[in-house]
């Protein structure tokens, strides 16, 4: 029998989630499918409950439900309850297990290319879920601090606070002004969605150098501005699709229990760009 899985959130239509998860049980002969499941804000219960009842093997959830699944799960793995987010389900016959694979996911790309944290100071842009599991990711790895520069303060202050928790030094800086500092920092990440299309660069990159590393956690287009950017003043690069498919593998072998066929899977998404 078919067993299916899903990715839920509002809008779902750009989901690459599909594409990559199919790939993968083509490539591997699997009798399993995987369909893109578009739940409103506010109609996260009741859908739920209608997964349950068909059977869905597990989903990934995404914008704007990681938060409020938290709610409905029967179990959650450490770095859901560090995160205060899930991104992976499990139905196992209706008690549902949550789990986080953004933690992990951000922190691949850089074990790859096995670059040693501990002790680096961090310029992160952007203070929404995402960067909640990167500052969560940034703890595991030791780092000494972390500046975040966002639009508002506001929500600054509550990632600054949960830095905090975990015991990082972390502090303040205006968006605008972040170009100015980003010198002064070893790592800069984007977690904000300017790029996406390819269009703006969330801060000026004249002080980035061959130093500096920069990732980008936006993946459509491969090249952001920033990336293009930071690029050619010779910066170190990690791409937003390279967390992306470390997510999608994670997924994949929570569910399955087998390593996830990483050349089928990463062929695909590059194919998609």
């Amino acid at each position: 029998m078919t067993k299916t899985y899903a990715v839920i959130g509002d809008p779902i239509d750009h989901s690459l989630s599909p594409a990559l998860h199919n790939a993968a049980y083509l490539f591997l002969g699997m009798d399993c499918t995987y369909i893109a499941y578009r739940i409103p804000k506010g109609e996260l219960e009741s859908d739920i409950e209608s997964l349950k009842k068909i059977g869905v093997a597990g989903f990934n959830v995404t914008i704007p439900h990681k938060v409020d699944m938290m709610q409905l799960l029967n179990y959650t793995d450490e770095e859901c309850r560090l995160v205060g987010a899930t991104n992976t389900v499990v139905n196992d016959v209706g008690y549902l297990n949550g789990y986080n694979t953004d933690v992990d996911g951000f922190l691949d790309p850089l074990r790859g290319r096995k670059i040693d944290c501990k002790g680096l100071d961090v310029l992160l842009l952007g203070a929404g879920g995402t960067a909640r599991a990167i500052v969560a990711a940034f703890s595991k790895e030791k780092i000494h601090k972390i500046t975040v520069a966002n639009r508002t303060e506001e929500r600054a202050q509550s990632l600054i606070r949960f830095a905090h928790q975990l015991g990082l030094e972390s502090d303040y800086s205006d968006l605008k002004n972040a170009g100015d500092i980003a010198g002064s920092y070893k790592f800069i990440v984007n977690a904000t969605s300017v790029g996406l299309k390819g269009i703006g660069c969330p801060i000026s990159t004249k002080r980035i150098g061959k130093d500096s590393i920069v990732y980008d956690i936006v993946y459509m287009p491969v090249e952001t501005p920033l990336i293009e950017q930071s690029k050619n003043q010779g910066a170190t690069i990690i791409y937003g699709w390279e967390m992306l498919l470390a997510q999608a593998m994670k997924s994949f072998e929570i569910w399955h229990k087998i390593p996830a066929p990483y050349e089928a899977m990463k062929l695909t998404l590059l194919g998609r760009f």
